[in-house]
C-alpha cells in the first residue's frame, strides 16, 4: 500500500502478541460490517476501522494521508464501474431550476448543463462534486439518448 514497514518481525511479533484482543475484536467488527452492511457506508465504516488500528500500531499522519487517498479513489473506482455497467439503463431529467438529474440504480448525478462539474451519489451517500471527465459525459449522453 505504499507504507515504509521499517519494523522488523521481532517489533511486529511483539505488536501482536500485546495487541492481540484488540486486533481480534476489529477484526470480528470487520466481517461483521462487511457481511452487514450492503452500501458505501461499509467502506467508510471499514476504512475507519482500518485507520484506528493504523494509528493505534503507530503509523503517522501521512501514512494516513496516504491510506485516505487510496480509500477515496477506491469508493470513485466502484461509482465510475457502475457507471460504466448502468448507463445504458440512466435516465436524464430536465429539472425546472435549469438542473439536470441522470439516475440509475445506483447513481443519481445532478449538474447544470455547460458546467464541468457534477454533484455525485453513490447509493445514497454523496460523494462530492467530480469534474465531468469521458466516463460522465458518456453517461450523460447516454442518459440523455435514453429519454
Amino acid at each position: 500500500m505504499g507504507f515504509d514497514f521499517n519494523y522488523d518481525t521481532d517489533t511486529w511479533i511483539q505488536f501482536l502478541k500485546d495487541n492481540w484482543v484488540i486486533l481480534l475484536i476489529a477484526l470480528v467488527v470487520l466481517f461483521i460490517v462487511i457481511r452487514i452492511v450492503k452500501t458505501v457506508v461499509k467502506w467508510l465504516i471499514v476504512a475507519v476501522i482500518v485507520v484506528g488500528l493504523v494509528l493505534y500500531s503507530g503509523y503517522t499522519m501521512d501514512d494516513l494521508a496516504s491510506l485516505s487517498t487510496k480509500v477515496t479513489e477506491s469508493v470513485k473506482q466502484e461509482a465510475i464501474t457502475a457507471m460504466a455497467g448502468e448507463a445504458k439503463d440512466a435516465t436524464y431529467t430536465s429539472n425546472s431550476d435549469g438542473t439536470f438529474t441522470i439516475t440509475t440504480k445506483n447513481l443519481e448525478m445532478q449538474g447544470k448543463p455547460g458546467d464541468n462539474e457534477v454533484k455525485v451519489s453513490f447509493r445514497g451517500a454523496p460523494l462530492g462534486t467530480w469534474k465531468i471527465d469521458e466516463t460522465i459525459r458518456a453517461l450523460i449522453e447516454t442518459a440523455k439518448k435514453n429519454v
